[in-house]
Formats: structure tokens, C-alpha cells, sequence
């Protein structure tokens, strides 16, 4: 939804290996790798990053925080004075301390303030992400 919105590129951070289907085999895997603080291979990299001055960073929220494989992407570029925009599907805690991770990570990165999304809502965002983007990017 938010590449139709705003007519932007889409790059999906993918790990080389792939997470279980079912919910609960994969929040486990999510939560043994934040204990291991784990930096999943990536399928792909993004190889014109410096093309690009705003990232509208999409990703669940796992356990408080980004999916370990969102720190490898955002580990594996230089964020310097680019804007990333945060937002997160969830299950009841909302963007937890994903923005702060985010911004400790990117420290000379402008982050602007989230979107979270419950996951139950998600197939039918598009009217909170117009509203947010449409805000947020003023």
C-alpha cells in the first residue's frame, strides 16, 4: 500500500534463510535471534542506496523492536543524513522501542515519528497510512 501511495521503489529485506509459516514457530525463531542478536544473511542488497534521501522502513514488530534482519539492512548501509520513516504491523505493542533501536543505529539519520499498525488491521490500513504519510510528510 504505501509503494501505490506514494509511488516510491520497493526493496524487501529478505533472509537467505526463511522464517517458519506458523506464527508461533516464528516468533520463537524472532526471539532467539534478538537473544543471540543475530544478523541474518540477506538475499539481496540495495545497490543504489545513495540514490535515495527518505526510506519509509516497513517491518513487523518482533518481540519490542525490528526483525534482527532490519538490523542487518540498516547496518549494512550509511544512513547518514537521509530521513527514515518507521512503521510496524503488531500484535499489542505497537512500535515498542523500534524507533529508538532505529535511530541508535542511524544516528545521523533523521527518523520521523512511526506508524503502528495492528496486524489484524493491516489488509485495511490504506485510510491511517494516507492520513499518516499525508501528516508525517508536511
Amino acid at each position: 500500500m504505501v509503494k501505490e501511495i506514494t509511488d516510491g521503489d520497493l526493496f524487501q529485506i529478505d533472509t537467505v534463510k526463511k522464517y517458519p509459516i506458523d506464527y508461533h514457530e516464528a516468533t520463537d525463531v524472532a526471539q532467539k535471534e534478538l537473544r543471540e542478536k543475530a544478523r541474518p544473511e540477506l538475499i539481496e542488497e540495495l545497490l543504489n542506496m545513495e540514490e535515495y534521501d527518505t526510506i519509509i522502513l516497513g517491518y513487523p514488530n518482533w518481540w519490542g523492536t525490528i526483525p534482527m534482519a532490519v538490523y542487518t539492512f540498516l547496518e549494512s548501509y550509511d544512513f547518514s543524513k537521509k530521513t527514515i520513516i518507521p512503521f510496524c504491523t503488531h500484535e499489542g505493542s505497537g512500535l515498542g522501542h523500534s524507533e529508538k533501536d532505529i535511530q541508535k543505529l542511524c544516528p545521523n539519520s533523521k527518523i520521523l515519528k512511526g506508524l503502528a499498525i495492528h496486524g489484524t488491521n493491516a489488509a485495511n490500513a490504506e485510510k491511517d497510512l494516507l492520513k499518516w504519510l499525508k501528516d508525517i510528510v508536511k
